[in-house]
Parts: structure tokens; sequence; C-alpha cells
């Protein structure tokens, strides 16, 4: 059995390490908070320019109006935009993902990961690392864009795989995430980000548009917009959820901590009292041995 000392010393380790994970999980629910807010304000706006598009494209009477980011070609080089955390303490949020990534190239893209053909673009230093221990090494990595998130810096990713699909560098393009559902539930997906899949025109839902300049014009910069706010979505999505991960994770830590500790303390108590009653033994006997 451990000494008194030893369990003093581990119980007032663990109340330290309860006072951080607690202290990480109210800084991390304040953070949520902000991040679920953006999330929900950004999705009514996402989806109704979503909806707009559709419809736009079922209006279109022009049929030779090409949508380049919707080409549909063979798939020879493929593109996985795998979007983890850069910090660590969030329970399974990054690993899930990462799992999704691994399941998708070494199962439905294992000829094309062979001959060098896919590429996986890291936003997150955590998901490439567990990703490089898998054996898979990043193409690229964009972490920095945490350090101040904003429109205009995912934008710029955004560009940058639009110009490399455009110039058929890659074929097709993935982005795999973390849905926010709420503080306790996160969905690791992956969905298909290039090339857009349109809707088959149906005539009786189209609607009436007066195009201005031209319908040509339109498609060709509301279509890029659109898929920029569904990219942005998708990592406020990731962060909303990383924070909800974060918050649970901290709060079973904090929990177990203080299990730990009740359980410590009776250890402690009992250690205690063993030790008193063989104190009192000694006192007896020595004094039942001077008695003789």
């Amino acid at each position: 059995m451990a000494s008194l000392k030893d369990i003093r010393t581990r119980i007032d380790s663990v109340k330290t390490t309860r006072q951080v994970t607690s202290a990480m999980k109210l800084v991390s629910a304040a953070k949520l908070k902000k991040a679920q807010d953006n999330i929900v304000r950004m999705r009514p706006y996402a989806d109704k320019l979503n909806e707009i598009i559709y419809d736009l494209i079922n209006s279109v009477e022009d049929d030779s109006i090409e949508i380049d980011l919707a080409d549909v070609r063979e798939t020879k080089r493929v593109l996985v935009v795998m979007i983890t955390s850069n910090r660590g303490l969030c329970g399974a949020f990054n690993s899930n993902v990462v799992k999704e990534v691994t399941k998708l190239i070494k199962e439905e893209y294992a000829s094309l990961f062979k001959n060098a053909s896919l590429d996986v673009l890291a936003i997150g230093k955590q998901g490439e690392k567990l990703l490089k221990s898998a054996g898979i090494l990043c193409v690229d990595e964009k972490n920095d864009i945490y350090n101040h998130l904003s429109y205009s810096a995912v934008e710029d990713i955004s560009n940058r795989i639009f110009d490399d699909f455009r110039k058929k560098k890659y074929d097709r393009v993935f982005v795999a995430y973390n849905e926010f559902v709420n503080a306790a539930v996160q969905n690791a997906t992956i969905q298909q980000f290039l090339p857009l899949q349109l809707p088959e025109k149906d005539p009786r839902h189209a609607s009436v548009y007066l195009y201005e300049p031209d319908e040509k014009t339109i498609v060709s910069e509301l279509i890029p917009k659109a898929l920029k706010t569904i990219f942005f979505k998708t990592v406020l999505d990731s962060v909303a959820a990383e924070h909800g991960a974060r918050m649970t994770s901290m709060h079973k830590a904090t929990d177990n901590a203080s299990d730990l500790i009740s359980e410590l303390q009776l250890s402690y108590n009992k250690a205690r009292q063993s030790s008193i009653t063989n104190e009192i033994l000694e006192i007896v006997s020595g004094a039942e041995a001077l008695r003789k």
C-alpha cells in the first residue's frame, strides 16, 4: 500500500489537473458560443445562395453555357482537403476525420495513392500529424488560417483549388471535416466539393429571372461565390465542432478527476486509519511488555 505522503501528493496533483481541465472547459464553452453563433448566422445565407444557384441553373435557357467547375471527367488525380484542428485535447475529434480520409484513400482510391496521383491538403496540425503516422504525407498545409480566421483567408484556399481543377491538375476534390450538430455531437464526413453536382433541369419548377448583364456572366460569377461560401461554412462547422468536442472532453476529464480524488481520499483515510491502529497496537504491546 502506498504511503500517506504518496497518496497526499497524488491527490494534490489530481486537484491541480482538475483545475486546469475545468478552466479549459470554461474557455471552450465561451469559444463555442461565438463559433456557434457564426455558423448559425452563416447557414441560412449559404442555404439560400445554394437554392438560388440551383434555381438559376434550372431556369437557364441557353444550354451552351458551360460551367467549368462542374466539368465531369475521368478521375485520374484526386485532392482531399482535410480540415482538423491545430490543438489537441478534444477527444476523437481529429482521429475520426483521419479515419475517414484513410478509409477513402485505401479503399476507393488505393491505385491512385499508390501511383502518387492522390494528394492531401491539410488544414490543421493535428490531422497532419495523425495522417503522417498512418504513412500518408500531406502535399501541403494551411494551418495558419486559424491564427486569423476570416472569409478572405479561406477564399485564397478556395481560389487555389478552383485554379488546380480548371487546369486539370485534379479531376475530383473532396473535403473531409467534422460537421457541427451540437456541443456533444460532431459527425466526421467527406463530401465531394468538385466537380459541382448540378441538379437535373425540371421546367415545371423553373423560375423567371431578368438577367443583367446576361445569363453567362451571372452563372459564372455566382457559382464560384456559392462554392466559396460552402467551403467557408465547412471551416466554420469544423471550428464549432472542435470547441464542442474540447468542452465535452474537458467536462469528462474534470468529472473523472473528481471521481479519482474521491477514491484517493478514501484510500488515504483507510491508510491513515490503518496507521493509527498500528500505532495504538504498538503502544498497547509496549505497555503490556513493561507491565510484565
